[in-house]
């Protein structure tokens, strides 16, 4: 019985993680407003390792189309400005020698459909982890009931069990997708 509940623990939290990292994904998409969350993803190379740009500089949102990034080292400005500029941003940074400003333009219909696009590619990665993690609990269900004598009534109640978890996190990931969508698509 523990290996049933094991098995069950095991894929929930496998599918709790990919929700997670899908959350983040789009969290780095950027939409029509300025979001401090799209420079998590850019890293600059800080005195020979690599360091997200939160993690080495105050990072404020003055009005909504507009980031100042203050670094605390502000030799690092040139990198941090260079790492934007190499980064999918598609944002042009203002160095001032002290602070970086990013100003957002407000985004096109073409741009929105990209990051929406971009977006339903990220969320169809999450529900291919969701069904992996099925389809690797199914496998250790079956295999539980071929060695180790599970009785056939339980490892079908717990296969529909994982099918439950495995519909409600898609269910989730979908309803995130629409969120996302639907604020990237506003005017």
């Amino acid at each position: 019985m523990a290996d049933v509940d094991e098995i069950l623990m095991d894929v929930e939290e496998r599918m709790d993680k990919a929700l997670s990292a899908l959350r983040d994904n789009f969290g780095s998409v950027r939409t029509g407003r300025a979001n401090a969350m799209v420079l998590d993803r850019i890293v600059v190379d800080y005195y020979g390792t690599p360091t997200p740009v939160n993690q080495m500089a105050g990072i404020k949102s003055p009005d909504a189309h507009l980031l100042v990034i203050e670094p605390w080292d502000k030799s690092s400005l040139k990198d941090i400005e260079r790492a934007i500029l190499e980064s999918d941003l598609g944002v042009t940074p203002n160095n001032d020698g002290s602070v970086i400003r990013l100003p957002f333009p407000a985004l096109t219909e073409e741009r929105r459909r990209e990051l929406a696009k971009t977006c339903s590619k990220y969320a169809e990665e999450c529900r291919v982890a969701i069904r992996n993690a099925r389809r690797d609990a199914n496998t250790a269900l079956e295999k539980a009931q071929k060695s180790d004598g599970l009785p056939e009534d339980e490892a079908h109640r717990a296969e529909a069990q994982v099918q439950k978890l495995t519909d409600g996190h898609i269910a989730e990931v979908d309803e995130c997708y629409k969120k996302k969508e639907a604020d990237i698509m506003e005017v």
